[in-house]
């Protein structure tokens, strides 16, 4: 049955590093790959087309897909707007609207770019982590918030943090899921010294656990897992925690590969529907340069492609395209080191493609 990928290339880079990741699917799909690629406007390009960062057509085709391949949003021309239609809007409205609520962020160093992190090679060679955010829930998305005035006229801001137990019990699932695709191993970070929502998140997670028996389950505070993720990173495999904490220890995770113009990250629904894009933002001092780094969208591609479609060996193709492409020394200006091959972001999508 032929599936349908919505393709929302963004602004800035968004539509430099999207062209491409269509390349690539375009290469699969010659060798046999059934899908329909379907583009709509997102972000700042969105309130240009409509007056909205999600207009309503990009929604409908976002519902109706089977996966989404989203670029970047945002750009200098788009900060005096009201905060309501901002480009970040049309992120953070499909990840509501779509109900994404476990964010997938891989933190991978391939041994070609073991140089390029600021620690030492033996510390961060062969890293591969795999952190499972919470997205839709917790101190983001918790009322009441706000700032108010106290009787005494000083003013206060105030946010709160809240999680039920099927909101912890569905992203802990997730994360057993993908341990058992993995090396089942999951370590849940929490403040449950501290934080009775995260004592709650704990609980929960050690009774979602039971059903997951050949998976080890551990604990850590989330201070000590900051910490733990730059002494001694290859000790996780899949790491689970609130949306506040993972928004965090990801990007910690995501420096210790020397790049984030590599990574990917997806964001699943229940069923395993996702919005698959690069960590990266619209970079739009460099875009039309042909300079940025499309491989992390191309990594979406093979997320997507493993998580969305159950194409699982096509997804392998794709990472093993990418590894072989950095063994050839090609390098894009964010992972460039003296005595490989400069090349631009087309090239570096052409060369993927020809290694597929």
């Amino acid at each position: 049955m032929t599936k349908k990928i919505a393709v929302l290339p963004g602004d800035g880079i968004g539509p430099e590093i999207v062209a491409e990741a269509v390349k690539v699917l375009e290469c699969l799909r010659a060798d046999g790959l059934d899908i329909e690629m379907n583009e709509a406007p997102v972000g700042g390009a969105g309130y240009e087309a409509s007056g909205k960062p999600l207009p309503d057509d990009t929604l409908a085709l976002a519902k109706e897909s089977d996966a989404i391949l989203l670029g970047a949003v945002g750009g200098y021309q788009w900060e005096s707007l009201d905060i309501s239609v901002r480009p970040e809007k049309g992120l953070l409205g499909l990840r509501a609207e779509l109900e994404l609520f476990s964010n997938l962020r891989p933190a991978i160093l391939y041994k070609q770019l073991a140089d390029a992190s600021t620690l030492k090679p033996e510390v961060v060679s062969g890293l591969d982590i795999m952190i499972v955010r919470e997205l839709t829930g917790g101190i983001y998305f918790g009322q009441p918030r706000g700032v108010r005035t106290l009787d005494n006229g000083e003013r206060q801001g105030f946010n709160t943090l809240v999680y039920s137990e099927s909101e912890i019990d569905r992203i802990g699932r997730s994360a057993f899921d993908i341990a058992m695709k993995r090396g089942k191993k999951v370590c849940s970070v929490d403040k449950a010294n501290v934080l009775e929502c995260t004592e709650l998140w704990r609980e929960v997670m050690e009774h979602v656990a039971k059903d997951y028996p050949e998976v080890e389950l551990s604990h850590m505070y989330v201070d000590n897992a900051a910490m733990q993720l730059v002494r001694a990173p290859k000790q996780f495999d899949v790491m689970v925690t609130t949306n506040m904490f993972g928004d965090i220890l990801s990007d910690c995770a995501a420096m210790l590969t020397g790049s984030i113009g590599m990574l990917p990250s997806a964001s699943l629904d229940a069923n395993g529907k996702g919005m698959y894009e690069p960590i990266h933002g619209s970079a739009p001092d460099i875009a039309g340069q042909n300079v940025a780094n499309p491989l992390a969208t191309i990594l979406s591609v093979a997320m997507m492609l493993r998580y969305s479609l159950n194409q699982v060996v096509m997804a392998e193709r794709i990472e093993q395209a990418v590894e072989k492409v950095l063994d050839q020394g090609l390098r894009t200006a964010d992972i460039y080191s003296d005595g490989m091959q400069k090349v631009g972001g087309s090239e570096m999508g052409d060369a993927v493609v020809a290694a597929l």
